[in-house]
């Protein structure tokens, strides 16, 4: 796919948004830009789905809002915040153990840069990259499941892993496109490339598409 092509893609997929709802965490970065937020919020919606995310999200902040305060709560405090999200008993011994590190050495701040990220407990480049485009403006892409799958069936890459994924965007994919990618994808794969038996016959990218891997749709 030559640069004409993806930015032609990205245009489509901007249209198809229109008037959806963005992933809970975009939602959250558009209403207030607040790094800390962004990364908790982020954390918890790991195999969480959007709904449960938001309200277990509005829940928590309701407690606290920040490192120093979140550190103040009791794990059971934190579980029954966050409860039902996936694996709620894990996050709720993560989100201390951040905010801790936040304190202690980072001056409560989030860092703002991928390695110091990756060097919070249990932090992956999924949500560092995250935090570094929706919580500081950076261009960053963000892989998730939506982003490795939708971005094969392209054919943009050819990967095995996101985090191959990642690497093989960022070669392939303009910079200025990095930042808003993983929003447009994830929109996108969530109402119309599913991962299972994709929406094909009312896709607005559908002359673009080699359908790499898709075995049957509708």
């Amino acid at each position: 796919m030559d640069s004409k092509e993806i930015d032609l893609l990205v245009r489509r997929l901007e249209v198809s948004a229109g008037g959806a709802d963005f992933p809970i965490v975009t939602q959250l970065a558009e209403r207030q830009h607040d790094p800390f937020k962004i990364l908790i919020s982020t954390v918890l919606s790991l195999r969480t789905k959007d709904e449960v995310t938001g309200k277990a999200t509005e829940k928590l902040f309701r407690l606290a809002s920040t490192p120093e305060g979140m550190m103040k709560l009791s794990e059971e405090e934190i579980r029954q915040a966050i409860y039902p999200v996936g694996f709620y008993r894990n996050k709720a011994r993560q989100i201390p153990e951040i905010c801790r590190d936040l304190v202690e050495r980072f001056f409560s701040r989030v860092p703002d840069t991928l390695e110091d990220l990756l060097s919070l407990k249990g932090v992956g480049r999924k949500t560092a990259n995250l935090v570094l485009s929706l919580g500081y403006g950076q261009e960053a892409i963000c892989v998730d499941t939506h982003v490795h799958r939708i971005s094969n069936r392209l054919g943009l890459v050819k990967t095995k892993t996101p985090e191959q994924t990642e690497f093989a965007l960022q070669d392939t994919l303009p910079r200025c496109y990095w930042s808003r990618y993983n929003t447009l994808l994830v929109s996108f794969g969530q109402r119309v490339c599913r991962p299972v038996s994709p929406l094909c016959s009312s896709c607005l990218l559908g002359d673009l598409c080699p359908r790499i891997s898709v075995t049957s749709h509708r």
